[in-house]
C-alpha cells in the first residue's frame, strides 16, 4: 500500500499531481496531510516523512519517493496505465510532463495556485503571457496529435495530472484560453478526482500567511468560497 505525503489542498499543486494521478486511477493509497506551517522551506516537521522537509512524498514499505515526476514513475512499474501505452504517446507524454515539472515559472509565480478563490490579475506581464502561449501550444498539440480527449489520447494519465494545477489556476484566474484549451480544462475540472479535492480544499479553515500574500500581489480578490 503506497502512502502518500500531502500539504494543503487549497495550495499544495505539487501534492496534488500524485493524489489526481493515484485516485483517478482507481490506485489504492493512504493520504497523509500536513498543513503549511511557513513558506517553502520553513516546515521543518515535513523532514519526518520526506528528506527535503518538502511535499509530495510516496513511501511503500521501506522506499520513499520524494519528487512527483519520481513518483509517478515509481508507480509506473507496477501500474503501466499511469503512462499512455502506445510508445509514441508515452514520450511525448513524458516529455509534456517534464516541461511542466521544470518550466512554466511566471505562471507558477504569479498565480500561485488557490482553489477557493477568484482573483482578477492587475496585468498579464509578457513573461506570464510567454507561458500561456505555450501552455496553448503543447495543449494544442497533443490534443491534435493523439485525438483527446485527453492529453496524450482516450484516457487520463500522469502528463493530464501534471496540468491539473493548472486547471484550477486557470479557474481561480479567469486566464484567457482558446476554445478547445478552455474545454480541456473544464474536463479536468469534472474529473471526479478533481471535484473531491475542490470540495475539500474548500472545507479547509486553514491559511498560510505566505499563500494569502501571493494573491494580494497578483491581483484583487473577486470572491473567496473557502470556509
Amino acid at each position: 500500500m503506497y502512502n502518500l505525503y500531502i500539504a494543503n489542498k487549497n495550495y499544495s499543486s505539487w501534492s496534488l499531481r500524485p493524489w489526481v494521478l493515484l485516485s483517478e486511477l482507481g490506485i489504492e493509497f493512504v493520504e497523509h496531510m500536513n498543513f503549511f506551517k511557513g513558506g517553502y522551506g520553513k516546515n521543518t516537521e515535513f523532514l519526518k516523512f520526506s528528506p527535503t522537509g518538502l511535499v509530495p512524498c510516496l513511501t511503500e514499505h521501506s522506499v520513499t519517493v520524494w519528487d512527483s515526476l519520481a513518483i509517478a514513475e515509481y508507480v509506473y512499474e507496477q501500474h503501466p496505465s499511469v503512462w499512455p501505452k502506445d510508445h509514441a504517446a508515452r514520450a511525448w507524454a513524458r516529455a509534456a510532463a517534464a516541461e511542466m515539472h521544470s518550466g512554466f515559472s511566471a505562471l507558477r509565480n504569479t498565480c500561485s495556485m488557490n482553489c477557493g478563490v477568484r482573483i482578477k490579475l492587475r496585468e498579464v506581464s509578457p513573461a506570464l503571457q510567454k507561458d500561456l502561449d505555450r501552455l496553448e501550444a503543447l495543449w494544442l498539440d497533443g490534443l491534435k496529435r493523439f485525438g483527446g480527449p485527453y492529453l496524450a489520447g482516450d484516457k487520463f494519465t500522469a502528463v493530464d495530472a501534471f496540468f491539473c494545477p493548472v486547471a484550477f489556476r486557470v479557474r481561480s484566474y479567469g486566464l484567457k484560453l482558446s476554445p478547445k484549451s478552455a474545454a480541456y480544462v473544464e474536463h479536468l475540472l469534472d474529473l471526479e478526482s478533481m471535484q473531491n479535492w475542490y470540495a475539500a480544499a474548500l472545507a479547509e479553515k486553514a491559511r498560510d500567511p505566505d499563500h494569502e500574500a501571493e494573491l494580494e500581489a497578483a491581483g484583487d480578490l473577486i470572491a473567496d468560497y473557502r470556509a
